[in-house]
């Protein structure tokens, strides 16, 4: 309470002073949106940027020359608000950025999931979708009051391509006008992107022990403090920032996202990051808050055993297949995804064997499994191989057969009796043992 008390006397001392300057620029905005905006007003009020004096001049101020820049009330103005502008102030966190994977979100525009959204789909859905979260163009239309085009703008995809050259948006975590940390610590500001088919970590994080714990003791999550350090701050649960970006006792805040992670579970096969022992000993230096070694290397066992049992079942095998189906041009249709083993193959990497692999890395079993595994193996044996077979091409068979040869994959012609007995005594363990042993072919 003393907190809340204080912050609002510097914001009254502020907007006091900004008020007694009425006729200036800046008193000007205050004047005119306590009155016509004061939702946004009362959030900035609020915010540590108005007990520190920032005003909107000082962010959305703008140069004359500038292309998003517009004449307002006696001053040039700007509506968006970039990492660039942020900068000015924030210049480590707006450099992390620039470096980050999140400012490369944007390059969706060039990936076949864009060209699923305008072809399948079309623009609408592409806009207001897929750009809402990864970021699209904003494109300069002089003819709007804010030179902003419509078609493009609001986007606060956290990838935005913005008029300045700068990639991002702040406000894809930092939500205006408040620009809450409090905020950008919890779960739900990742949320806004991160579920769903594809990519559930939202859900699998509530269905994971640390969701569980968070939504239990968020009152003692001591989320609003200006420190904010996990095992000595707090200690009920981590967050999405916690294990991505917030500080340990030897790690300081970071808004490079990827400097944790060890694997890339977004492309068909995983692969390593480059100096991934070193992103990996940076996440285990997080989990070293609540859990020991042990505890730790058996996790990050489990982990690599998953996505090396996906890689080498069936990513590679699939991608094989696919790819000679794809030279061979198979299946009609001009264009991509126009015929079904396609979008099977799509399926089979870009929905449940994501779902299985982020599963596996957030400890989320029903993911791992039920969502994942279990539905790469039902699409991969009984959907993606009998569509290719459809075709009856002599390369193609010749390498079905193969793969279904391997040792992954000859149960499907095994007596029951005789796999369960493989599985009591352990035969068929020995089968995945390598897979527990670290990132395999890389």
């Amino acid at each position: 309470m003393k907190r809340v008390i204080l912050l609002i006397g510097l914001c009254s001392v502020v907007a006091g002073a900004i008020a007694a300057e009425a006729d200036s620029p800046a008193g000007k905005c205050m004047t005119c949106h306590k009155e016509k905006t004061p939702g946004l007003y009362k959030q900035w009020f609020a915010s540590n940027h108005g007990s520190a004096g920032v005003t909107c001049l000082d962010c959305h101020g703008a140069a004359a020359g500038e292309s998003d820049a517009f004449p307002h009330e006696g001053a040039h103005i700007a509506t968006l608000v970039t990492p660039r502008d942020c900068g000015q102030c924030h210049a480590k966190e707006a450099e992390q950025v620039q470096k980050s994977h999140h400012a490369t979100a944007g390059e969706i525009l060039d990936s076949n999931d864009a060209y699923l959204a305008h072809a399948t789909g079309g623009q609408p859905a592409a806009v207001a979708g897929c750009e809402s979260c990864h970021g699209g163009k904003v494109k300069i239309d002089p003819a709007s009051p804010n030179k902003l085009s419509r078609l493009s703008w609001p986007n606060s995809g956290i990838g935005r391509l913005n008029p300045d050259g700068s990639k991002g948006s702040c406000t894809a975590c930092h939500a205006r006008h408040s620009f809450d940390v409090a905020q950008a610590r919890k779960p739900e500001a990742c949320a806004k992107c991160h579920l769903g088919p594809d990519h559930p970590q939202k859900e699998i994080y509530e269905e994971s022990k640390h969701g569980n714990a968070y939504y239990t003791h968020l009152d003692e999550m001591n989320i609003e403090s200006d420190r904010w350090v996990v095992g000595v701050d707090y200690f009920e649960a981590p967050t999405c920032a916690t294990c991505h970006m917030s500080a340990t006792r030897t790690q300081p805040v970071t808004h490079e996202v990827g400097e944790r992670i060890s694997w890339t579970l977004r492309p068909p096969v995983s692969k390593t990051l480059p100096n991934w022992q070193v992103r990996r000993q940076n996440m285990q230096d997080v989990c070293r808050a609540c859990h020991g070694q042990g505890f730790i290397d058996g996790h990050y066992a489990q982990y690599d055993g998953l996505v090396n049992l996906y890689n080498e079942k069936f990513a590679k095998p699939a991608g094989r297949l696919y790819d000679i189906a794809k030279r061979k041009g198979l299946g009609g249709g001009k264009a991509e995804f126009s015929n079904e083993y396609e979008w099977t193959y799509w399926e089979i990497w870009h929905h449940e064997g994501r779902r299985a692999r982020h599963g596996a890395a957030m400890m989320g079993p029903d993911y791992t499994w039920w969502h994942g595994i279990y539905e790469v193996g039902k699409h991969f044996y009984f959907e993606f191989i009998p569509e290719l077979r459809e075709f009856h091409d002599a390369e193609l068979d010749q390498a079905i057969a193969e793969v279904l040869a391997d040792e992954f994959h000859v149960w499907l012609n095994r007596p029951t009796a005789d796999i369960k007995a493989d599985i009591k005594s352990g035969a068929m363990a020995k089968l995945y043992a390598d897979m527990f042993e670290g990132p395999l072919g890389q």
